[in-house]
């Protein structure tokens, strides 16, 4: 009889503990939806970029409705709370929260029990004016027509409406760097194609605010997708800062690796004259061309402003490397392991190899070079 006394005391334990834990991975909500009784509250969840639908909850006759959402500790999630088509409450729960709404059909509310849901409420409230007031501003510019006189002056107050809502909602981001909140901040859009946060140098806020949250919310699906974000625009930040520094240059450019695997620019290769060399070191004739002519005509040349810059077209790296090395080659060396499936093997017109080209002062020459003879007599007419 003891045992079995110890067995039940043991077992209601067991059922408090469990029925704690299970409560421990929920939020729990209570609204209330003014004028709209036994009506139908639709609950969905944010997955990253839309919505999944977790329940339909009916109103009973005082407008009253409650509803539960399974919360991982750590991992707080975006609830909305939807009558018909129109969103009526917006939530960011974490788990063990206890929250009441109070709600009109109109989109109207009111939230207690949730710190980061009041948050998401300003938020929310903040842009909604920003945009009555910056729909206002548009409307009337269209009215009134891009040549009136009045143009210039709303096109300025737009402007400016605009400015003061990205530096306010920029000193959010900064001063909220620990709360998911930021997150649907930095997504806000003004218009279809016109995100608030659009601006190339952007990229460096969502960057700063990944990396904050992810020091409090590491396995959050919001953190990640906002990382991946930033990763995405960091490049195109990148790719933007190149094309702008970019000598421009009327041959296509190469950019390849050489035997230390550090990538060469054929644009970067100074020199007066520039002899842009295609060959395979897979080939016996080619590599003694190396020996018999091409290092000859450099030691003649290099001092007066030659400068060669050689593309092996070999999938078999480490014996071009090998060659290369062997042969004590001076100048720039790179190679493009994809052979014959190089892109530069159309660009550049390589119907065999070897092939040569001359840039001469940065800009392609019409001049043949096709032996020791033929490029010995234009670089003694050039390299004076």
């Amino acid at each position: 009889m003891k045992n079995y006394r110890y067995f039940l005391q043991t077992a209601a334990v067991c059922a408090v503990l469990f029925s704690l834990a299970a409560c421990s991975r929920t939020a729990s909500v209570n609204g209330t939806l003014a004028d709209a009784p036994d009506s139908d509250v639709i609950v969905r969840l944010l997955d990253v970029n839309r919505y999944e639908t977790l329940d339909t909850v009916r109103t009973a006759a005082d407008g009253s409705f409650s509803f539960k959402v399974d919360v991982a500790k750590g991992n707080p999630e975006f609830v909305y709370v939807f009558y018909s088509d129109t969103k009526i409450a917006s939530l960011l729960l974490e788990s063990g929260d206890r929250v009441e709404v109070t709600a009109d059909t109109l989109g109207h509310y009111s939230v207690k029990g949730s710190e980061e849901s009041l948050k998401l409420m300003e938020v929310e409230k903040s842009f909604s004016e920003f945009s009555r007031e910056f729909i206002a501003l548009s409307d009337a510019l269209v009215a009134a027509g891009e040549n009136s006189a009045e143009a210039a002056d709303l096109r300025k107050d737009l402007a400016q409406s605009y400015i003061r809502y990205y530096r306010d909602r920029m000193k959010y981001v900064m001063e909220n760097s620990h709360s998911l909140t930021v997150v649907p901040v930095l997504y806000q859009t003004i218009a279809p194609g016109f995100p608030l946060f659009g601006q190339q140098t952007d990229a460096i806020h969502f960057r700063n605010a990944s990396d904050s949250l992810s020091t409090v919310y590491p396995d959050s699906k919001y953190v990640r997708a906002l990382s991946q974000e930033a990763e995405k625009r960091l490049r195109l930040l990148e790719l933007d800062s190149k094309i702008k520094n970019t000598v421009p240059v009327d041959y296509l450019d190469i950019e390849l690796p050489d035997v230390k695997g550090e990538k060469k620019k054929l644009s970067e290769v100074s020199g007066k004259v520039v002899l842009v060399h295609f060959w395979t070191a897979s080939n016996a004739a080619q590599k003694m061309f190396n020996q018999d002519v091409l290092k000859p005509v450099y030691a003649d040349f290099h001092s007066k402003g030659l400068e060669i810059y050689q593309v092996a077209l070999d999938s078999d790296k480490a014996e071009w490397a090998r060659t290369v090395r062997n042969q004590e080659l001076e100048w720039v060396n790179v190679c493009d392991s994809r052979a014959a499936a190089s892109p530069y093997v159309g660009s550049y017109n390589l119907a065999s190899l070897p092939v040569s080209y001359l840039l001469v002062n940065g800009t392609f020459s019409t001049e043949k070079v096709t032996d020791e003879t033929s490029l010995r007599r234009v670089l003694g007419r050039i390299l004076k």
